[in-house]
């Protein structure tokens, strides 16, 4: 009989033979096998920005907030666009974590190659991280639950040694790679994942990232030229260049590291150069790549792994024009009855559309670089680009049938046809609101021929509204991509009208001389054509310009045309245009009767024609002159039927305007203390209106009334 002795060799003291024997013994050397639980990469160079990230990493780790209850945050997934410094941030929060000493039991770090053509499995990395453990390879068990058991056994065995542990699991793409590298409860032990993907069934802690503010994403830069060279200062040098680089790279972590590696190759090159270069480029996304990392390569990661009608969809929304679209724009885009939303809800969990809500209503929109991935990809197959201006022609069809039924309604007077669409002006103009920025973006596809003419009619359908709403840059915008569509066209009653639209933009954006000159093109083109009553809005804006310009005399000439001619053509409503504005222009002349008996003649023409916001305006003017006749009693209650309808309709500027006059009618009277009232309700009818500069001006003269 054979016992073991002290567990390394056999004694045979008590045995009992009756002939030879041969014993065979084994020997082996034993030693514990290497571990990796040091195995954190180094900190990314001039890692900046992520202060609150960081800080909501550390907090959900901290084992004194969480303790190891049933409450503790055992698992945080870090999310967010590919390049957006997800790993960067995970590792930062890992130093930062074991520099705490929350982790005395090591780090454990694992890439998944999780968008790879061949991620990393289950079991693989259960097996590499036994192997980090310390268990050797003949001891490690196949299949993954097996292995998740013996991961789960070892990191508690591991908790009980030395303490928790801190697994980093890098670069997941599913669940399914994540889920078996759980540790066990109450151990202590951490998993920290990134992804692509938002990873919502891991029951974690979710941190989606979105790209650096314009400081952080400067603050990046700079750091990064000044860790190659610290005398660098190109950056603090030019940082109205080293903005616009930092917009141009989206403030997304690995283009902006990108650029600042192209600076730091060429030392000589100036941020604006570079900027230049950007700006310039036909393949943005081809500059952003410095031998070694590629924005472009690192989103084509993201988009190869899309199933093909999420591929589609993400293309087309490349083409939005605005920075975000709607559900019934996106439905257009792609050519359905109804958005999507199952597929765009799938490409906002891999961070490839962001959603948003405006006005209570979901957006959709991309980052900068991924719309100029998107359409890189549709301009490399023909077939693509054919579907792309299928697309465009759709949005643009849609927008413009959309915006002139919303353009009828801020037109609308009580007798005419009823528009359809919309339920009435406050719904008409809420719609273009919310579509603004798309509006006056899609007006620029006027530069394409097959897209001009709609294009041009969509631009004079937003003139009532921008001016309405009084964005005059963007009218501006609008009416030049008209005017430019419609000189290549060869329709010379177009170009007219466009040159009418754009002197109009230019005039009330403040640059009168420009509108002057614009204006007596559309007059000579419409006389051109013979179209007297383009011809009597041409004169009757021109007239307004000149006025505006100090040509007072002018002005009254043109303005009588204006008004001649609508008589001669029955144009009624275009009649008491010509006199109100004849009524200002005739004031500012020093005629004063003449100026009232315009302004009444202008005020009666509305009220027939039912135009009550513009007989508000009618009531103004002749405020105005009754008080410069000495008539103060007849203009204050003038303003105050102006001020009735001008609040009716919502018209905060011009509400402005109006408690303004009476302002200085209680200024003149010495009412001190009425005159402040109106100041201050003027300067929160311009807040409303979004004119912060008159509402200032206001509230400094309500001051002086103290």
């Amino acid at each position: 009989m054979t016992t073991e002795y002290g567990g390394d060799h056999l004694d045979f003291r008590d045995g009992k033979f009756t002939g030879p024997f041969t014993a065979k013994a084994e020997y082996r050397e034993h030693a514990p096998a290497p571990t990796a639980l040091d195995a954190l990469p180094a900190r990314a160079v001039g890692f900046t920005g992520r202060d609150s990230e960081l800080r909501a990493l550390l907090d959900a780790f901290d084992p004194s907030a969480s303790g190891a209850g049933p409450e503790a945050v055992v698992v945080a997934a870090v999310s967010g666009l590919g390049g957006i410094g997800k790993t960067a941030l995970a590792v930062e929060a890992g130093y930062e974590a074991c520099g705490k000493g929350w982790f005395p039991g090591g780090v454990l770090f694992l890439d998944l190659h999780g968008y790879d053509e061949e991620p990393v499995t289950a079991d693989r990395a259960l097996e590499a991280l036994l192997r980090a453990l310390s268990t050797e390879l003949e001891h490690v068990p196949t299949g993954v639950d097996a292995r998740a058991a013996l991961y789960r056994s070892a990191l508690a065995a591991r908790a009980r040694e030395r303490g928790p542990v801190l697994v980093l699991a890098d670069n997941a793409s599913s669940p399914t790679q994540v889920r078996p590298l759980l540790p066990g409860s109450g151990t202590g032990h951490r998993l920290l994942v990134t992804s692509r993907d938002r990873l919502p069934q891991l029951g974690a802690r979710l941190l989606a990232l979105d790209e650096l503010t314009p400081q952080e994403a400067y603050d990046l830069l700079d750091r990064a030229l000044r860790i190659a060279q610290p005398a660098d200062s190109r950056v603090a040098d030019d940082a109205e260049a080293a903005e616009k680089l930092a917009a141009l790279c989206g403030h997304l972590p690995l283009a902006l590291q990108i650029a600042a590696a192209l600076l730091v190759v060429d030392r000589d090159k100036p941020v604006g150069e570079l900027v230049t270069e950007l700006s310039e480029s036909r393949d943005l996304l081809g500059h952003l790549n410095d031998g070694e990392r590629s924005v472009r390569a690192a989103f084509d990661l993201s988009y190869k792994r899309l199933p093909p009608e999420q591929a589609r969809l993400l293309r087309l929304l490349a083409l939005v024009p605005g920075p975000d679209a709607g559900n019934e724009v996106v439905a257009v885009l792609v050519g359905a009855d109804a958005p999507p939303v199952q597929d765009l809800e799938a490409l906002v969990r891999v961070h490839l559309v962001e959603r948003g809500r405006a006005s209570g209503r979901c957006r959709w929109r991309l980052h900068d670089l991924v719309r100029v991935f998107g359409v890189g990809v549709m301009a490399g197959d023909a077939g693509l680009v054919e579907e792309g201006e299928a697309a465009r022609r759709r949005v643009l069809g849609f927008y413009y049938g959309w915006a002139d039924a919303a353009d009828d309604w801020l037109r609308w007077l009580p007798g005419m046809a009823v528009p359809g669409r919309f339920g009435g002006r406050v719904e008409a103009l809420a719609w273009l609101d919310g579509e603004r920025a798309g509006l006056v973006a899609a007006v620029g596809w006027a530069e394409r021929e097959r897209f001009a003419g709609t294009a041009v009619r969509l631009a004079l359908c937003l003139a009532e509204y921008l001016d309405w709403r009084r964005y005059f840059d963007d009218w501006v915008v609008v009416g030049r991509a008209a005017l430019e569509a419609a000189g290549r066209s060869g329709d010379r009653t177009a170009e007219a009208d466009a040159w009418t639209n754009l002197g109009v933009a230019l005039r009330v954006a403040g640059r009168v001389a420009e509108a002057v000159e614009a204006l007596t093109r559309a007059r000579d083109l419409s006389q051109a054509v013979g179209d007297r009553h383009r011809e009597a809005v041409a004169w009757g804006n021109l007239g307004i310009a000149l006025r505006e310009a100090g040509r007072v005399a002018e002005a009254v000439e043109a303005l009588t045309r204006a008004r001649d001619l609508s008589q001669a053509v029955g144009d009624r409503h275009r009649e008491a245009v010509a006199w109100g504005n004849l009524g200002v222009a005739l004031h500012e002349a020093g005629r004063v009767a003449e100026a009232i008996d315009a302004h009444t003649r202008a005020r009666d023409l509305y009220q027939v024609v039912g135009d009550r916001h513009h007989e508000a305006t009618a009531w103004h003017g002749l405020g105005d002159a009754l008080d410069e006749a000495g008539r103060v009693a007849e203009a204050v209650e003038g303003y105050g039927k102006a001020l009735e309808v001008y609040r009716e309709f919502e018209d905060w500027y011009r509400t402005g305007l109006v408690l303004h006059s009476l302002a200085l009618v209680h200024e003149s009277a010495g009412r001190l203390a009425e005159a402040r009232a109106c100041w201050l309700q003027a300067a929160d009818a311009y807040t409303q209106a979004g004119d912060n500069a008159e509402a200032d001006e206001a509230r400094t003269r309500a001051e002086q009334q103290q």
